[in-house]
């Protein structure tokens, strides 16, 4: 599991497009099925934020201590949500290790 405290650097998978409807962000999976609307994520405001961080430079602990100075929120809540977040990007596979 990956570690929100980590040196972990992770990407943004090609096959992922990000939408913004409605002030929503939703993230839309263009591999096999495209029309399988059970593959569509809606994020919730620091979710989207997280994403928006997954570049392939930032690490784990560098998206971390952005959330936290953006956000009102504990360091170990932060640290517990981001690791959370991250276990299912991963096992959607939405995200990779960067190289």
């Amino acid at each position: 599991m990956a570690d929100a405290s980590s040196g972990l650097v992770l990407k943004k998978r090609g096959d992922v497009v990000t939408r913004q409807i409605v002030g929503e962000t939703l993230l839309v999976p263009i591999r096999g099925r495209v029309a399988d609307m059970q593959k569509l994520f809606c994020l919730n405001p620091v979710a989207a934020f997280v994403w928006e961080k997954l570049d392939g430079t930032r690490t784990l602990a560098d998206i971390r201590d952005a959330v936290l100075d953006a956000f009102a929120v504990q360091q170990d809540r932060a640290e517990a949500d981001i690791q959370e977040f991250i276990a299912e990007l991963l096992a959607a596979e939405l995200v990779q290790e960067a190289s």
